[in-house]
């Protein structure tokens, strides 16, 4: 038996919904991909039962591509949320403080393809939705690589690689050594736990493959 922690976002919505999710979206357009596969926390502390639009809060969050992983605060007797698959949040969480979209992180001018010539280290997040990304060094633990297109990892893959964002089915991610927390193609992702064990600490390339995403050994 082994653990492993992750990072959870939480999300307290504010009512009016309309407003809040148009703020939302105001978000997501800045850091195009920041919730590609993150684990979400809905938190409803500040709904009520009869709160306008509820029953079409969390519908309305994986439109968006957000994967809420527990719902708290609320009551999942209240009819509004009677159609909802009610997660409850996983235990003994503690609480980080408020967690900003970064206003650095990386988004050049559209270019085919972004290269990096040095590592990433842990807390940096790059962002090119318009083509691959190429990474001459590793990536290390509690950082991230998100493409439009195919992420290519010259070092270890230690951190977070997202290919395909915005419908990119054919992206893959190739490393020199597979050691991630999460990889993810298309909105499809995989935690270490789900990947490939012959793959992990090898050169190999992920590629998705229907809704399956399939680890393959490089040479």
């Amino acid at each position: 038996m082994s653990g492993r922690s992750f990072l959870a976002l939480t999300l307290t919505p504010e009512a009016p919904l309309c407003d809040w999710l148009a703020a939302l979206d105001h978000q997501i357009q800045r850091a195009v991909g920041f919730f590609a596969g993150k684990p979400v926390i809905l938190d409803l502390s500040m709904m009520q039962a009869d709160t306008p639009d509820l029953p079409h809060l969390l519908p309305a969050l994986k439109e968006r591509g957000i994967r809420v992983l527990g719902i708290e605060g609320g009551d999942r007797s209240w009819p509004a949320v009677a159609e909802w698959d009610w997660r409850e949040s996983p235990l003994g969480g503690r609480a980080s403080g408020p967690v900003s979209i970064p206003e650095d992180e990386m988004t050049p001018p559209a270019h085919p393809t972004l290269v990096v010539e040095e590592s990433v280290r842990s807390g940096q997040h790059i962002i090119w939705p318009d083509g691959d990304v190429v990474i001459l060094g590793a990536v290390s633990s509690g950082a991230e690589v998100t493409a439009g297109g195919s992420v290519h990892i010259y070092g270890a893959l230690r951190g977070r690689a997202i290919a395909g964002i915005g419908g990119n089915a054919q992206a893959r991610i190739y490393t020199r050594n597979l050691a991630a927390e999460l990889v993810a193609i298309d909105g499809f992702y995989a935690t270490a736990e789900e990947m490939d064990a012959k793959c992990i600490g090898n050169p190999a390339q992920v590629m998705l493959l229907g809704e399956t995403l399939v680890f393959k050994t490089l040479p």
